[in-house]
């Protein structure tokens, strides 16, 4: 499928933000891990993670919808699932499950789609394997996992990634010996957050993190805020359009999560916070953004773990600002679904846009967006998002190949966009 997006008037309104996918996936593991029935709504129905909801099901728990966005899950012991576990695109599927699943004496085969069958598993796997994990197979999906784990671990995170935090936090239910992670900049901590409330005891200070002696999770009522990195769309078309204005509400805004806000705020965007508050141990809020001249800034490597996934989405602003933005430290970004440090920078070229590859930094010089392009995206959901956005400042519309793979984080994606007025439309 192809869209473009056209340049035309303001983007103005309420945005309607989905499900946080993050807080979604670990509702419905931890779910399927504790004891009782956790009831879920705003859970972000999308391909990624209705991979997890089925994955969890074959895993033993019953995981049935009841209504948009209401899920239940009601937790059973976890065993060996008939067929292998297919994780679709989701990398943070297929290593949160391998966690989830190693606490268990089963055997599992994970699998994932050809996008997903390329990323590097090593890094999970590794830790696993030390806490007595057996794994057969080699550094790429399909990986076939023996459980249980068999002793704890003191785990260094590097480079900090949540995702395999996340795995040995989640096999280390299944051990009473120590588990800790380690890492030298603080990654995204939705998992230590939902394990409290779940009832587990979970130690941390930022760059250590500890399972205590309780680690028996008890269902719970989970209530999903709106994705700060869906919501990060709305909020650069906001930024760049001329003349708009949009705010959307209950937004995550989890310190480790709000890396873009702050990013825009750099970058001199009219960015307003509302109603913040607390819920169920994480922090949501209302964010407007207005637009406004924004100019260029630089982001260091530790300002990256904050707003990984909005990098391509703070490229296509960066091409609107005046002057030099430098954003390091992006090493990781090759290994998404695609090189997207090196998609971004052919996409803004080919839009008309001073942009390159510096080792592991992209350098844009904004300036007036040519656009005219048909962009290259490889499947990668976040990038045919970032450039239909940079479409609908351009002065000549942008189209994006493979344009389907949005429905694996962001399935409502070009309705919600065209509801505060963005000309994206499907072509032929």
């Amino acid at each position: 499928m192809k869209l473009r997006a056209t340049p035309g008037g303001p983007i103005t309104g309420r945005f309607a933000v989905p499900g946080d996918k993050s807080v979604s996936h670990r509702a419905l593991i931890l779910g399927g891990l504790a004891e009782g029935e956790t009831v879920i709504s705003g859970l972000l129905e999308s391909e990624d993670v209705l991979a997890t909801a089925a994955a969890v099901r074959a895993f033993g728990p019953r995981v049935e919808r009841f209504g948009p966005g209401r899920w239940r899950v009601i937790g059973a012991p976890w065993r060996s699932p008939q067929a292998p576990i297919d994780c679709g695109n989701s990398g943070t599927s297929a290593r949160l499950l391998m966690g989830a699943a190693a606490a268990h004496d089963l055997t599992a085969t994970f699998t994932g789609d050809a996008s997903l069958s390329r990323r590097p598993m090593h890094r999970v796997r590794a830790p696993l394997e030390a806490m007595g994990v057996r794994f057969e197979g080699g550094d790429t999906l399909p990986l076939t996992l023996h459980g249980p784990v068999a002793t704890g671990i003191n785990h260094v995170n590097t480079p900090a990634s949540a995702q395999v935090k996340s795995a040995v936090l989640l096999a280390g239910l299944g051990t009473d010996q120590p588990v800790t992670v380690a890492e030298p900049i603080p990654s995204r901590d939705h998992t230590e957050i939902m394990l409290r409330h779940f009832g587990a005891e979970v130690e941390s200070d930022g760059r250590l993190t500890r399972l205590a002696a309780r680690r028996t999770l008890t269902a719970q009522l989970v209530v999903v805020p709106g994705d700060p990195s869906s919501a990060a769309f709305a909020w650069a078309a906001a930024a760049i359009v001329p003349g708009s204005e949009v705010t959307t509400e209950g937004v995550l805004l989890n310190p480790l999560r709000s890396g873009f806000i702050m990013a825009l705020q750099r970058l001199g965007a009219d960015v307003r916070l509302d109603n913040v508050r607390g819920a169920q141990g994480e922090t949501i809020g209302d964010v407007r953004v207005r637009y406004g001249p924004v100019f260029g800034a630089e982001f260091t490597a530790e300002e990256i773990p904050s707003m990984i996934d909005e990098i391509p989405i703070l490229a296509a602003v960066a091409a609107f600002a005046r002057g030099e933005t430098r954003i390091e430290g992006l090493d990781e970004l090759r290994h998404k679904e695609s090189d997207r440090l090196a998609l971004m920078a052919e996409g803004l070229t080919a839009c008309g846009v001073d942009a390159r590859a510096e080792g592991d930094a992209l350098v844009i010089h904004g300036r007036a967006v040519s656009g005219g392009a048909t962009v290259e995206t490889q499947g990668d959901h976040r990038i045919a998002m970032a450039h239909l956005i940079l479409g609908l400042a351009a002065q000549q519309p942008v189209e994006v190949e493979e344009a389907e793979m949005i429905a694996t984080s962001f399935p409502t994606f070009r309705e919600a966009m065209r509801r505060i007025g963005a000309g994206i439309e499907e072509v032929a």
